[in-house]
């Protein structure tokens, strides 16, 4: 499937940063010249542009044009004022520079009629299978399904023996420590998502608290800690909503380059981001196989429904095995159909799509 023109444009605008055709405070040409010279409207040049920025690469100065923000051969935070103190965390969602993401009250719920409907022609199709315990990594349904989502939706490449399947963020939280050792030390957002923190606590972890600023964990904090595992939520961080930039997303890959290190990813919320393109993962970037990739259904469909699933670098495919491939699938099989059903028949994606033209049109 070709991807729409204003995407091919900020890929091949992307590509030129990162190579360093367009180097740390460069100027880009005009979306008129854009547009000129790669055969495309001046609005899918605008858009490009603005994608750009979104994502962290350029940034905007009024009557001036677009420039480049992202560094990429050195580790840095935001500047910071005098005393060395972060900068405050985002506080607004309105206004010029608002963070570009939903409150909780802004998101509709997935429509009952259609779930209901859907879980009817589960039982129907799916019969007593739907009483059938399911693998311990979860139905071969829904991590195929998931497979096909997540390479469409997110650009992640993964086989769906990857993915493991449980119930909700909390429980993958601990097959992650079985998997890759209680004995070392995790590296934490702060602020961060009180449930993190309380399940590495009840598992005997050693934790470090790392200091938030606007784009990301303070490059200072992330340099001295004594981690080998970093634990972070790049789209959104909760209860800050700081969503790192490009810069501060390399950066982490880097910082987890060194050998024996790893990424958990939990890509909170990222389904209802409000670009026109959804911000690359570092599950997708990293070329090292250390990134855990964690996500769950909770936002998009219901609290009620305790599904997550996690996707696993191959690398770490046979050390989960050894260490957590024991425990019993925790999820439900209907539960796991139904999901499949959402995914497959494409209801779920619908559903992404209406929410985020609504919460367009509202912040417009």
């Amino acid at each position: 499937m070709q991807h729409p023109a204003y995407e091919r444009l900020y890929e091949k605008l992307r590509g030129e940063i990162l190579s360093g055709g367009y180097a740390y405070g460069d100027r880009l040409p005009g979306k008129r010249t854009l547009a000129e010279e790669n055969g495309v409207s001046v609005i899918t040049a605008a858009h490009a542009l603005e994608l750009l920025e979104a994502e962290g690469y350029l940034a905007a100065r009024e009557r001036s044009g677009f420039y480049v923000c992202y560094r990429a051969g050195e580790d840095f935070s935001l500047p910071r004022p005098p005393g060395g103190a972060a900068l405050p965390l985002p506080l607004s969602r309105s206004g010029p520079g608002a963070p570009d993401l939903p409150s909780s009250a802004d998101v509709d719920g997935f429509p009952f009629s259609l779930l209901a409907r859907t879980m009817r022609r589960v039982l129907s199709e799916r019969g007593e299978a739907v009483l059938v315990k399911s693998p311990n990594a979860g139905l071969p349904a829904l991590r195929q399904a998931l497979s096909r989502y997540l390479a469409r939706a997110r650009g992640i490449a993964a086989a769906p023996e990857q993915i493991i399947i449980g119930a909700g963020a909390e429980y993958l939280y601990g097959l992650i420590v079985e998997t890759l050792g209680a004995e070392r030390v995790w590296a934490l957002e702060s602020p961060s998502y009180e449930k993190i923190q309380q399940v590495y606590a009840a598992r005997k972890v050693r934790t470090e608290a790392l200091p938030l600023a606007r784009d990301g964990i303070l490059s200072e904090a992330l340099q001295a800690c004594r981690a080998s595992v970093l634990h972070v939520s790049p789209y959104r961080s909760y209860p800050s909503d700081v969503t790192a930039s490009a810069s501060k997303r390399a950066e982490y890959l880097r910082w987890a380059a060194r050998e024996d290190r790893f990424i958990v990813e939990d890509d909170y919320e990222s389904e209802f981001c409000l670009r026109r393109k959804p911000m690359e993962t570092l599950f997708a970037q990293s070329d090292r196989e250390n990134v855990i990739y964690l996500n769950t259904f909770s936002r998009t469909i219901s609290s009620a429904l305790r599904v997550g699933y996690m996707v696993l670098p191959p690398s770490l495919l046979p050390v989960f095995q050894a260490r957590a491939g024991f425990y019993s699938c925790t999820v439900p099989a209907f539960e796991q159909y139904l999901l499949a059903a959402l995914l497959d028949g494409g209801d779920f994606e619908r559903h992404l799509r209406r929410v985020r033209r609504k919460l367009r049109g509202a912040r417009e």
